[in-house]
């Protein structure tokens, strides 16, 4: 029989939705909906499992998933013993402690024997133990923000995304514990043959992942300019430069960094350069 792996995803959210969207783009096919439990791929030895964010970990750890993916803060505060395989670059966000608009903050020693409500007791623990801070922790599973409204706590430590949920509770965010993004987990141990087909999932995983890192770039450029427009656009090698019909005049194209992109399209265009096209890239195989 054919090996399978089992990969865990959240069931519902923004991280599933993301999650969904990445095996997509890597070609590989499942049927993707609310109120399904499980799937089989059709076209990759894969089956994915359906499950709260929370219990990823867990159904990892015991062997019944080969790989999850989960936001980075819930793999730490559950501890469970997986190893993270790779960091997915989506899903960003970060666990903040907030405290009501109207008072001033002086810093994390202001939450000295205060009480604080968050459903993530073991990163804000470990937080306030490394800053020397005594504090008393509620834990409570939802509906954070609502604490210091009702007398239970007089700050809360919750995910953040954009910030517009402590916004409309009445909260401003002051002091950032943990940033964190999804992540690929898998089991201490698996099997050879199970292996072979992570690393076959990884590798379209990386492809989708450069690709969206990059741009392609096609330009026309003055000879005399070549030397100093290739320097700026270094590609997966070198660029590729062929002579245009117009004397003089050469076609550039190769591939620029996200990051890097605005700044050196404006010292190509100071060098020089017309005619500028910026195309996005599906896949990036290096």
């Amino acid at each position: 029989m054919n090996s399978v792996i089992r990969i865990a995803l959240q069931k519902s959210g923004r991280l599933s939705e993301d999650s969904y969207q990445l095996f997509k783009e890597c070609g590989i096919r499942f049927d993707y909906g609310t109120g399904k439990l499980k799937s089989v791929s059709s076209n990759f030895p894969a089956e994915f499992l359906f499950l709260r964010d929370d219990d990823i970990p867990g159904y990892v750890e015991d062997g019944v998933a080969d790989l999850g993916i989960v936001g980075e803060n819930v793999a730490v505060e559950t501890a469970r013993n997986v190893r993270t395989i790779h960091k997915m670059g989506f899903s960003k966000c970060r666990l903040s402690i907030a405290i009501p608009r109207g008072e001033t903050w002086s810093g994390i020693q202001q939450l000295q024997h205060k009480n604080i409500a968050t459903s993530y007791p073991r990163l804000l623990g470990n937080y306030l133990a490394g800053e020397g801070v005594q504090a008393n922790i509620h834990e409570i599973s939802g509906s954070v923000e609502i604490a210091p409204s009702i007398g239970l706590a007089e700050a809360v430590c919750d995910i953040v995304s954009s910030g517009s949920t402590l916004l409309s509770n009445g909260l401003k965010e002051v002091e950032v514990i943990f940033r964190s993004e999804a992540i690929l987990v898998g089991a201490q141990t698996i099997s050879d043959e199970k292996q072979a087909l992570i690393d076959k999932l990884l590798f379209r995983i990386k492809a989708v992942q450069a690709a969206k890192n990059n741009k392609y770039i096609v330009l026309n450029a003055p000879n005399d300019s070549l030397d100093k427009i290739t320097s700026l656009l270094p590609g997966m090698k070198s660029p590729t430069v062929t002579p245009l019909a117009t004397e003089g005049w050469s076609s550039v194209h190769s591939v620029l960094n996200e990051n890097d992109f605005w700044e050196n399209i404006e010292a190509i265009r100071a060098a020089g350069a017309q005619g500028i096209l910026v195309i996005p890239i599906e896949k990036m195989i290096y």
